[in-house]
């Protein structure tokens, strides 16, 4: 396993890629590939989503959304006593929390956080990507 972040990787690639473009234009192939445009691509990857972004359902994104606007905590949020009852359901496994299903609940306690943390999430049922605001 590598320490290196996608973002290293990216930035390897288009040098490389440069470097190669360098190359067949001398031959007169190819085209320039300049210093703009890779600053052009190393900005578009990093403005870019995660790749990995956390999907929950429906209800949990509503739920995040609420809890946000009312500057809420998450250990609020996740509370027994404070979650509505269709979100609750949406953190539970079928049969109760066991050791054969612990993984199960783990994924969705952790998927929960991770939207939460990160501000954006995609939306099981739909498919759509909510962002929220950055904090000003």
């Amino acid at each position: 396993m590598s320490n290196e972040t996608k973002r290293d990787v990216f930035k390897d690639l288009v040098e490389e890629l440069a470097n190669a473009y360098i190359a067949l234009d001398g031959e007169g192939i190819g085209e320039d590939f300049t210093n703009e445009d890779k600053q052009a691509y190393l900005k578009d990857y990093e403005d870019a989503l995660p790749d990995d972004l956390p999907v929950i359902p429906k209800a949990q994104s509503d739920w995040i959304k609420q809890c946000k606007a009312n500057d809420d905590s998450l250990s609020f949020a996740l509370g027994d006593e404070t979650t509505p009852v269709e979100v609750a359901k949406t953190f539970r496994v079928l049969g109760g929390y066991t050791d054969k299903n612990k993984d199960k609940w783990l994924k969705l306690q952790n998927d929960f956080a991770r939207a939460w943390v990160l501000g954006i999430w995609r939306v099981e049922e739909t498919g759509e990507i909510v962002k929220l605001e950055e904090e000003k």
